[in-house]
């Protein structure tokens, strides 16, 4: 083997400071993104902020707290833009240092396409003899955006595991700057969270709706990962996946023999996903294993691709409900809590998955400390300014620890009835109330149902 390659890789290997010199007044730049992020480039830039002026940082789910924005209270130097809010996008709203850039993922390589970015950071896996880095856990958008990028920066890391995939090899060749990053603590592990009580109930509504054969997509939360337990526990079989997100429970339910990916009509005996992220299990388990395809946004997360395979189970979670079937699991009035990431893709594309089924799941109700009262998730209406994530007439089942309902094909009093059923029983009454005044609740059917009193 030629030593070309690595001739190369020694020209463009430079510190922190020197590559983030590629950057300029007005560029769109990208930061690594999940549980791979740039944290040197970061660093480095921060350094340069009075050098700097309106640098536009684009990302999804920051797992660091941008020291280049921190940097920057006044925003003149560097502005962030975010895609999927996480706990760190949070923090950096409550500090008033990031903007939500409001889409679905399966769109989002095009927005690179249509606005490249002038320098693109990220971080990869040690380069092999044949020149290739590769992104390991990450796919998301990157695809996209090595493709229309002026300039790539690259955070080699020798911690992170090698993932196949067709989008997850990027060449020498392609790359501006070299940061080889030392005593790594890529990719980063998500500490186990167990489910909670009511969690587990939503997972045993969700479990008895799923088939042998069915192609699972669990979003992120406790219930999807309880859900995963649950079926590795179960009788069922032939599972596949074709999800968003690879997590824990999905080596749960492998080891346990439940998936095999036989019955996929496309992509067959492979779990198929657009980023992994979990536990060191989750890391050691998708590190070289050919079972394992991370892609681009634009294929995982494309409807018309997900539909393709039948049986698909879509399990996603969302903040409020309201008497319609509108969701909300992005923002509670303008507060942005989320993204819709891909909650939308995959609901709708369930649906027109032969057998399959977009399942829809909350906590009927939470307590207020301060009164003991319970405070419905399932509402009348949203508070103004929140953004709503699925249209009602898009959603289908809705599932609480009070039940599941199908809300397809349902009317406005059919529906309100239907959730009313599965609301914490201290706030049905209450709800029924708001239906009643919204004109779409009938009496018979309310108390037939023994939902509430005939007084009201």
């Amino acid at each position: 083997m030629s030593n070309s390659f690595w001739n190369e890789y020694r020209n463009k290997l430079v510190g922190a400071d020197e590559a983030v010199k590629i950057v300029k007044s007005g560029d769109y730049i990208s930061f690594g993104q999940i549980v791979t992020p740039t944290l040197e480039a970061d660093k480095a830039l921060a350094k340069r902020r009075d050098e700097l002026k309106e640098v536009y940082i684009r990302s999804s789910s920051m797992s660091n707290y941008s020291e280049a924005v921190k940097s920057d209270p006044s925003k003149d130097h560097f502005i962030m833009n975010d895609i999927s809010f996480s706990v760190i996008e949070r923090k950096m709203q409550a500090d008033q240092l990031v903007y939500h850039i409001p889409s679905l993922l399966h769109e989002v390589p095009e927005f690179y396409r249509r606005k490249p970015s002038d320098v693109v950071f990220l971080a990869a896996a040690p380069m092999d003899d044949r020149g290739f880095l590769n992104l390991s856990v990450t796919g998301l958008s990157l695809a996209a955006q090595l493709e229309t990028a002026k300039h790539v920066v690259v955070e080699v890391h020798d911690t992170l595991p090698v993932v196949y995939g067709p989008d997850q090899w990027l060449h020498i060749s392609q790359v501006d700057y070299v940061i080889e990053v030392e005593d790594s603590k890529l990719p980063l592990c998500l500490p186990h969270i167990e489910a909670t009580e009511i969690e587990k109930r939503i997972a045993e509504y969700i479990v008895e709706e799923i088939e042998d054969g069915a192609c699972l997509q669990l979003g992120v939360g406790g219930t999807p990962n309880d859900v995963g337990k649950i079926i590795a526990d179960s009788d069922l079989k032939d599972l596949g996946v074709h999800t968003e997100l690879l997590a824990d429970a999905y080596v749960d339910m492998y080891e346990a023999g439940k998936i095999t990916g036989r019955r996929k009509s496309i992509d067959k005996g492979t779990m198929v996903c657009n980023f992994a992220m979990g536990t060191g299990k989750l890391y050691e388990f998708i590190n070289k294993n050919p079972l394992v395809s991370i892609a681009s946004s634009d294929y995982t997360n494309n409807p018309y691709v997900i539909m393709q395979n039948d049986k698909v189970i879509s399990i996603c979670a969302c903040i409020n409900i309201d008497i319609l079937g509108q969701v909300s699991s992005e923002s509670v009035g303008r507060k942005q809590v989320s993204g819709t990431g891909g909650q939308f893709d995959y609901h709708y594309a369930a649906y027109h998955s032969k057998g399959g089924k977009g399942i829809i799941c909350l906590q009927s109700a939470r307590k207020d400390n301060e009164t003991g009262k319970y405070i419905s998730n399932i509402v009348p209406a949203f508070i103004p300014g929140t953004v709503v994530s699925m249209p009602s007439a898009v959603t289908s089942y809705v599932v609480t620890e009070y039940g599941i309902v199908n809300l397809k094909g349902k009317s406005t009093w059919e529906r309100a009835e239907a959730l009313v059923s599965i609301a914490h029983p201290e706030c049905r009454e209450k709800l029924i109330e708001e239906c009643a005044k919204a004109n779409i609740w009938r009496r018979t059917n309310k108390i037939s149902r023994g939902l509430i009193s005939a007084n009201i």
